[in-house]
Formats: structure tokens, sequence, C-alpha cells
């Protein structure tokens, strides 16, 4: 299945990441719309990979496990890099601390379920999370070399807040219910994740 659709999606939000950071080492506003551009593709796939493969019955153990993997990949990347170029400064590299961290705390409980066999569903509130973020790191990107009219960092910043906040909300839950497995003080077989995929 290393070759179906939705894999080919999920692999190549991998290889885009190589192209994304030569992108900022341009240093002109030509890079950073081709950075965002390519950027942007890269997040669109992670939809489309999951449809995709719900839609034509293309689910996998191997896309299970390396969709998240693509998607930590992919933000962790581009959030660095725009920090490390100015792009995210200030207070604003708080909420990107956030969700890094956040990325490894769910990395590893994720690591524990997957080991006593625990499904790990989307949450709504997750997907608007991801959604957020997505759009926020674009604009990041882009930064002050967007269009006079558009406030583009303002609106990264305040975007990157926002997802952040939406971090801590599901980062908790997904904590809370994990700790219940970690103890074994319940039944329940799911927790709530965004980083988990019910597709190839």
């Amino acid at each position: 299945m290393l070759t179906s659709l939705p894999n080919l999606l999920t692999l190549f939000r991998i290889a885009a990441i190589p192209g994304i950071v030569a992108l900022f080492f341009l240093d002109s506003d030509l890079g950073k719309f081709l950075a965002c551009g390519l950027f942007g593709i890269a997040a669109i796939t992670d939809f489309f990979d999951g449809y995709v493969a719900r839609a034509y019955g293309q689910q996998s153990s191997f896309g299970k496990f390396l969709d998240p993997v693509a998607d930590k990949l992919l933000v962790s990347s581009a959030l660095l890099m725009a920090t490390g170029f100015g792009q995210i400064s200030g207070l604003t590299i708080l909420p990107a601390v956030v969700i890094l961290c956040r990325e490894i705390l769910v990395s590893g409980l994720r690591e524990f379920l997957a080991g006593v066999q625990i499904s790990v569903p989307v949450s709504t509130l997750a997907k608007w999370k991801t959604m957020i973020q997505m759009f926020a790191i674009g604009f990041l990107i882009v930064g002050d070399s967007g269009p006079d009219a558009l406030p583009t960092r303002l609106i990264g910043e305040w975007g990157l807040w926002a997802a952040a906040v939406l971090t801590l909300i599901t980062g908790y839950d997904y904590l809370r219910a994990s700790l219940y497995h970690i103890t074994g003080e319940t039944d329940d077989n799911s927790v709530p994740d965004d980083d988990a995929r019910d597709d190839g």
C-alpha cells in the first residue's frame, strides 16, 4: 500500500519540507511567497489523503502511522524556520512553543496507546485547531512581504495564538483521557486527537 494515492500524498508532505526550508534561504519576497505556496499545497494534502483513503477503501496501518508523523514534521519545520528568519518573534514565540511541546506530548502518548491497542479518533475541535494552525503558519511565512492593504503578519500572529489556545484545550482533553488508560482506570477504547487519521 506504499504506492497508494493516500500514502503518496502523505509522502509528498514530507518531501515538500526540504523545498520549504530551502525557499526560506532565498530571503526575498518571492522566496516567502513560494515557501507559503508549497506549504499550502502540502497542508491541503492532509485533507485529501484522508478523504481519498476513506472514499476508495485504501486505509492502511502504514498510512495511519505516517500521517501524523508527516503533519508534525511539516508544522515543526515551518515554525522553526519562521522563527529563525524572524517571521515569528517576540511574544508570538510562546504559542509556537506551546504547539511544538504539545506535538511532542501527543507523540509520546500515541506511542503508549498504540502499544495497548487504544484507538485515537479525531475530534471536531482538533480539526479546527489544525486548520487554523495551517492558515496561521502560511500567513506568518509571508510576513511583512504581504500586500500593504492586508496585515499578513498580524493575521498570522493572531491565528497562531488561537491555534495555541485550541492546542491547550485538545491537548488537555487528550492527556486526561489517556491518563485513564495509563493508570488502567477505564474501559473506554478511544481518546480525542487530531493526529490520527481514519484513512490510508
